[in-house]
């Protein structure tokens, strides 16, 4: 497994920042491990009952207690969550079930988490540069790009669970469509009945897009708790690394490469186009991420910065697709033409001294 390592790590090596390893912090990190393994736990199984916005609700903050104990504990104390969270899942339900909470969301957590905490010493001025401690801490680009990565894993997985075969895979997909879009269709149309035809092609769609849709959600549910846990860790002075430039991200040079040959796998048949169209999916929203930040960068300092970002967000929101799309086109210029780099902004606020008393 060294080559993982040095995959994920570079020159970087993890935080020492946090508490000491006594005996007594020690156990207090098991005890906590173990507490945010059963919230997880019980969150997960949560999130298949009750109504629908608890259920959605529950599902979104499911891997926020193994991000909050890797920020405030350590990484390690995510690797103990994850260990007490999939036993107790197992426990409570099946061996079957516990593997995929081990799958997610307990092995991206100790991943994420480990990335987090990595640093080495700069060699110069960058985004993820501390200057009060001259330590280069691993980029947020490249932990968006390990979101983007594994998301698409994700889906892919969540694709061969539903169906190991491609025609079990279509009849599950053809169940959603009559549960959940046929309506929809149908009084599009209105209310005309969609033909079988129609149906089947609804279904050779859905097919393609499932895996997308599975791994751009799983994305924006994994980012949006690191987000919250770094949050709620700087709040309380335990975040192990200073708060990032985020608007100044990067990702690394050969990211268009893995968009581009998702995007052209997609054309092949079978189980390649499903994988191909998880990563598209997950790489796209990589690049509206990016395009947000491009947006975000340019408009600092400028009067009429919030009025714009709420005004972009909301059309975000009500015109998801369309205007998503120019966001990541954004986002891939930005790699090509440096849009932040030719523009004038103010820079971003100072950071607080690092937090060295725990």
């Amino acid at each position: 497994m060294a080559w993982l390592g040095r995959i994920l790590e570079g020159n970087f090596s993890v935080s020492n920042r946090g508490p000491r390893g006594t005996a007594s912090n020690m156990r207090g990190n098991y005890l906590i491990g173990f507490a945010a393994g059963i919230v997880t736990a019980v969150v997960f199984l949560s999130a298949t009952t009750g109504s629908v916005p608890m259920r959605v609700l529950l599902f979104l903050l499911t891997p926020l207690p193994l991000f909050l104990a890797g920020f405030g504990w350590g990484w390690g104390t995510t690797v103990i969550a994850a260990i007490a969270g999939t036993l107790a899942t197992a426990v409570l339900t099946t061996v079957q079930v516990a593997t995929i909470f081990a799958i997610s969301p307990a092995i991206p957590s100790i991943i994420l988490t480990y990335l987090v905490t990595l640093n080495r010493p700069a060699t110069g001025p960058g985004p993820d540069v501390d200057p009060n401690t001259r330590l280069e801490w691993y980029p947020v680009g490249r932990i968006v790009v390990w979101a983007a990565a594994i998301s698409g894993v994700m889906a892919l997985i969540a694709m061969v669970l539903i169906g190991p075969d491609l025609d079990t895979l279509r009849q599950e997909v053809k169940k959603l469509v009559e549960t959940v879009f046929k309506a929809q269709f149908e009084s599009i149309n209105g209310g005309k009945a969609l033909s079988d035809a129609d149906l089947e092609r609804l279904v050779d769609v859905g097919m393609y897009i499932l895996p997308a849709a599975t791994a751009l959600s799983w994305m924006l549910t994994v980012l949006l708790n690191l987000w919250l846990a770094g949050r709620i860790a700087l709040a309380s002075g335990r975040l192990p690394r200073p708060w990032p430039d985020i608007p100044s991200m990067r990702f690394p040079r050969f990211t268009p490469l893995i968009l581009a040959v998702a995007s052209l796998a997609t054309f092949i048949p079978g189980y390649v186009a499903l994988g191909a169209s998880a990563f598209s999916g997950a790489f796209y929203f990589a690049y509206v991420l990016m395009g947000l930040a491009v947006i975000h960068y340019i408009t600092r300092g400028q009067p009429w910065r919030s009025f714009a970002l709420w005004a972009l967000y909301v059309v975000l929101l009500v015109l998801s697709t369309g205007i998503s799309v120019l966001i990541a086109l954004l986002g891939l210029v930005e790699g090509i033409v440096s849009i932040r780099g030719r523009a004038k902004s103010l820079p971003p606020p100072p950071r607080p001294p690092p937090d060295n008393s725990s």
